[in-house]
């Protein structure tokens, strides 16, 4: 009696499965809820451009990923806050386009009234692109939390209105006349070694970590992303906390407008265009759930940081731009589709 018991299968399991089978099927399964799809999907990638191309795995070829991820790992930390509370934000591009233009305009101006204090030039022409940033996400917000409107419809119409206004103030022409230390320092700056963008990255990270793990902020965030009527009357004040979620993402989208406005020494209304697509991407595929209420700020690093991984591959196996634009999508896709696996198996689990 004893033998066939220890010998009968775990609970659950068919008859005949191999235990060992059976395990890593189970830590697949609770990986799978616990981190989404990211895991098997950078495995996939590593394998593949590794076999593509003998410099996919090369420490200079890493580093340089690092360094290019900077932009697009900023924009996802702002998205998943969104997110996190049932909506998205289509605007983060077109606010990385209006606060390089504003910010450029205002260094110019003012370079010419302060020529010898391009300290003083820098942190008002920051100041004025935080500034029009913060319009743009308080829009959003009041849209979304005041008026009821969709947060697909809201955060469209604001973004062709950014956009629009980037274009109006430059007809179209690059900004010029920045002054040189801006560049220098946050474009192509190092400090212990380190790329200066990296290191305002880690920065802006481990901020979003606190905010989001250690902070009432982030607790409601969370709490109006899982169930906004039981976040009423938990006494959250529900429309004040979306107002906070679409303001601190395109704040951070104005940060990573600043960065990219020193790397390209020139204000450009053409900056960002794809930024929301592949912050949405990102997320997703780290795991944030499109129904809000889920995400963690060490996964989108990841996600975003895979993403440019991909890119960085698709190019180094010399595939096409349009084709990895079909590539990009499709990845999504994907990622939206088990993303609704992943929450069916939550419910169930």
């Amino acid at each position: 009696m004893s033998a066939t018991s220890a010998a009968s299968p775990p609970s659950g399991t068919a008859p005949g499965s191999n235990p060992t089978t059976v395990r890593l099927r189970m830590v697949g399964r609770a990986l799978f809820i616990r981190l989404g799809v990211l895991p098997f999907f950078l495995a996939a990638a590593l394998i593949v451009f590794a076999l593509a191309s003998d410099r996919f795995l090369t420490a200079d070829n890493l580093v340089n990923v690092m360094r290019q991820s900077v932009y697009l790992v900023l924009v996802s930390l702002g998205q998943m806050m969104v997110l996190i509370t049932g909506g998205f934000d289509l605007a983060v591009g077109a606010t990385v386009a209006l606060t390089s233009v504003v910010s450029a305009l205002a260094m110019a101006a003012l370079g010419q009234m302060f020529p010898d204090a391009p300290i003083l030039v820098i942190a008002l022409g920051a100041l004025a692109g935080f500034a029009v940033a913060a319009l743009v996400g308080l829009a959003n917000g009041a849209g979304v939390a005041l008026f009821g409107v969709s947060p697909f419809i809201m955060t469209l119409g604001v973004s062709s209105v950014a956009a629009g206004g980037s274009l109006f103030l430059t007809g179209g022409v690059p900004v010029s006349g920045l002054p040189a230390e801006f560049a220098d320092l946050f474009g192509f700056g190092r400090w212990l070694g380190i790329p200066v963008p990296v290191l305002v990255a880690a920065v802006a990270v481990a901020l979003a970590w606190v905010v989001m793990t250690r902070t009432r902020t982030g607790a409601h965030l969370y709490a109006v992303g899982g169930n906004i009527k039981a976040a009423k009357l938990s006494a959250i004040h529900t429309g004040r906390t979306l107002i906070v979620a679409y303001v601190l993402c395109a704040l951070i989208a104005a940060l990573t407008g600043l960065l990219l406005t020193a790397r390209v020494e020139s204000g450009e209304a053409n900056l960002g265009g794809t930024l929301a697509l592949e912050s949405i991407a990102a997320c997703v595929i780290a795991g944030v759930s499109l129904r809000g209420g889920i995400g963690r700020v060490e996964t989108v690093v990841l996600g975003a940081f895979f993403i440019v991984l991909v890119q960085n591959g698709m190019n180094l196996a010399q595939i096409g731009s349009y084709l990895q634009m079909v590539l990009l999508g499709g990845l999504l896709i994907l990622a939206v589709i088990f993303d609704q696996i992943r929450y069916r198996m939550m419910m169930t689990a």
